[in-house]
């Protein structure tokens, strides 16, 4: 009996020590939490890594949506005419982002005249940045739009004016007139995003209105999206794996905190959840002249920059790769005129550091045509300090030479395969070609083309056509254009590849 009565003892010790140990175990890995902590904490999910929590994206759709719009821009279509569309992803196609996201709803897909006046449609996304009706947006949205309309959250619509538009950025700022206040979407900083952080996509793709995509900041700085050479060197996109698709366009990245880090822009068709947001920075930097002129007059110093790489640093003996390195000076621009040389390395402009080419052109663009920058600059191994007076970038054509210039180059790429621009300083500066070559610039060729049979490429340079000189895509337009069936055209091509210049006989189909 003594014995039982020991081992029953010996048994509830043990099962008692097994069950505090069982407890300091599960406090140890918070398998229990406190029951202050259950009682004060909103609903979160826990993250791994520093002990960091994250808001439910159920609240922060909840507490954004009333500020995110639908978008619907008309287009009237008059009978032959034909649009003219730009901005990020206007591939080989024609049409802007038809790599991206195919062809638009209630686009002819054959690109043909109509014989009668015609609306097109197009949808998008937009958000409210201030209580007194701003709506931002993609420019790509409303381009050649001429009604506006933006369905709000309640399903209220109003007519939108077209405030400020800046083609290069892919940004448009719209205004609508309501009598009360509407909730504004609060713009975060997209510098300090990192990757691998949660972002939230809110848009209508594919009419499916108000739909909620979640993913993570996949890249920053990604570049060489734009079809404009012109407008290359602004690409900055953040790139995400939130679903983004057709109808997206315009509508609010955003992070955590329900603040917008960037405006969704593209995706890349090919892949799975490959979108890209123009960082809400972009948005910020140029406001006030979307507000004020309605669009955006940039600063400029005529040079061709890269980032120094291991190559440079070393062939040139510099301490670190900060900086931009100068590959070329344009004759008579601000750069020049300041004593900028081939091989310089600009380290500051003014009082901020210049890591980067990003760094240079984001600073100067920045700045008004006619303002004074002070450039910091390694030459020699010894650093010296000039003054440039920053002049206006001019990236835009005026309207009628636009139209012209649409009109001839989809003229020549109908019946040979090709469409081409004016090779302007700046397409020289971009191209890389030498300044001495004058021409028109080859942006696209179709692969089954009579062009691309002759060996015709993308960013080869027309010299001549039958013989003599053509300076417009206009003048080339006409040429084409009076070519007969079966005959050849011939183009005196230069290929800045090679630094050569040959003929391409092109022949006329039947």
């Amino acid at each position: 009996m003594e014995r039982s009565t020991k081992r029953a003892i010996s048994f509830s010790a043990l099962v008692a020590a097994a069950i505090v140990f069982g407890m300091v175990v599960a406090g140890s890995v918070d398998v229990t939490p406190r029951s202050e902590a259950q009682k004060d904490a909103p609903a979160r999910t826990s993250a791994r890594g520093g002990g960091v929590l994250l808001p439910s994206f159920a609240d922060i759709a909840s507490e954004t949506m009333p500020s995110v719009v639908s978008i619907t821009s008309t287009d009237i279509v008059h009978s032959g005419e034909r649009r003219r569309f730009s901005g990020p992803g206007q591939g080989q196609q024609g049409d802007p982002f038809e790599f991206f996201f195919g062809q638009p709803f209630g686009r002819d897909p054959r690109g043909q005249d109509r014989d009668e006046d015609s609306k097109e449609q197009q949808g998008g996304t937009g958000f409210v940045i201030s209580s007194d009706g701003e709506v931002v947006t993609n420019y790509h949205v409303v381009e050649n739009a001429d009604k506006i309309q933006v369905r709000l959250s309640d399903g209220r619509t109003a007519t939108a004016k077209l405030v400020g538009r800046d083609p290069a950025t892919d940004l448009a700022l719209l205004k609508i007139e309501l009598k009360e206040r509407l909730p504004a979407l609060a713009l975060g900083d997209s510098e300090k995003v990192r990757v691998g952080e949660w972002v939230m996509a809110i848009g209508d793709p594919l009419n499916f209105d108000k739909t909620v995509t979640v993913g993570v900041v996949s890249a920053k700085g990604r570049s060489g999206l734009s079809s404009d050479q012109a407008s290359r060197s602004f690409d900055n996109f953040i790139q995400t794996d939130a679903a983004i698709n057709f109808g997206n366009s315009g509508g609010p990245l955003i992070n955590v905190d329900g603040e917008v880090v960037g405006i969704n822009t593209a995706i890349f068709r090919p892949a799975q959840n490959i979108g890209f947001a123009v960082p809400v920075n972009t948005l910020r930097s140029i406001l006030p002249q979307l507000r004020e002129k309605g669009k955006v007059v940039r600063g400029y110093l005529g040079i061709n920059i890269e980032n120094v790489n291991e190559d440079k640093q070393d062939a040139f003996g510099l301490k670190t790769r900060d900086g931009a390195f100068v590959q070329s000076v344009l004759a008579g621009k601000p750069g020049e005129k300041a004593g900028l040389k081939p091989g310089d390395v600009i380290v500051k402009v003014d009082d901020v550091a210049v890591h980067d080419t990003r760094d240079l052109i984001s600073y100067v663009s920045g700045r008004a045509p006619g303002s004074k920058v002070k450039l910091s600059v390694t030459r020699d191994g010894k650093e010296q300090t000039m003054t440039a007076v920053v002049a206006a970038r001019d990236d835009e054509p005026s309207d009628d030479a636009a139209t012209r210039e649409a009109s001839s180059s989809e003229d020549s790429r109908r019946k040979i395969g090709i469409s081409v621009t004016e090779l302007t300083p700046q397409l020289k500066q971009m191209q890389r070609i030498d300044r001495s070559i004058e021409g028109l610039l080859v942006v696209s060729v179709k692969e089954v083309s009579p062009a691309a049979d002759a060996n015709v490429r993308e960013g080869d340079v027309i010299t001549e056509v039958n013989g003599r000189r053509v300076d417009s895509s206009e003048e080339f337009g006409k040429v084409v254009g009076g070519t007969k069936d079966g005959e050849y055209l011939r183009l005196y091509v230069y290929r800045p590849a090679i630094q050569q210049s040959f003929f391409a006989l092109v022949k006329m189909e039947e």
